[in-house]
């Protein structure tokens, strides 16, 4: 098999998987926070975005990595990150115009994921970074998939009474139950 059937194989794996996650433990548990939690807890993974600047760094990726993806993947991942900062702050104080952020976080950083996934000249070089498309992309697809549903949703009338501050945030639980759904 070679590296491209590998780097795509890999790729739906980890995105089956974090569906599963998702629609498992992840999806159930968000349900009964109010939508500025979930929106937060959604938004979280993706200030970690910065990683993908090791795009740039050679020694992780080998010589030949195309700049074409690079160089916008690298900064898009920047941007990203900054964007998802800013939602998590704007959500975290309540702040009006919080949901718009997500909603401008949210479009950025998957136009950046798409447009980096389509660049498959790339996957030879890509090197020890290899882990960022396979594995965290996945994770980041889902979660922004999981906040356009959550940003589409009209906020449930038994959340609506709930303050817009994120000051009593609750941790997700795995009950002992056979079926290891959140509490």
């Amino acid at each position: 098999m070679d590296a491209s059937a590998i780097f795509g194989l890999q790729l739906i794996f980890s995105l089956i998987v974090w569906g599963l996650i998702a629609k498992w433990i992840a999806a159930p548990w968000l349900q009964t926070l109010s939508r500025r939690q979930a929106l937060f807890w959604l938004t979280l993974p993706h200030a970690f975005r910065h990683i993908g600047m090791a795009f740039l760094v050679p020694g992780i990726v080998l010589q030949g990595l195309p700049e074409n993806f690079a160089i916008p993947t690298a900064y898009g991942d920047l941007i990203s990150a900054v964007l998802a900062l800013f939602a998590l702050s704007a959500l975290r104080s309540g702040r009006t115009g919080a949901l718009l952020l997500v909603w401008i976080f949210n479009i950025v950083g998957s136009v950046d994921l798409i447009l980096a996934l389509s660049h498959a000249e790339a996957i030879p070089y890509i090197g020890a970074a290899w882990y960022i498309p396979t594995f965290l992309v996945p994770l980041l697809l889902v979660t922004h998939f999981m906040i356009f549903i959550r940003l589409l949703q009209r906020e449930r009338s038994n959340k609506a009474n709930q303050s817009s501050r994120l000051d009593n945030f609750t941790q997700p639980t795995i009950s002992s139950g056979s079926q290891g759904a959140p509490n």
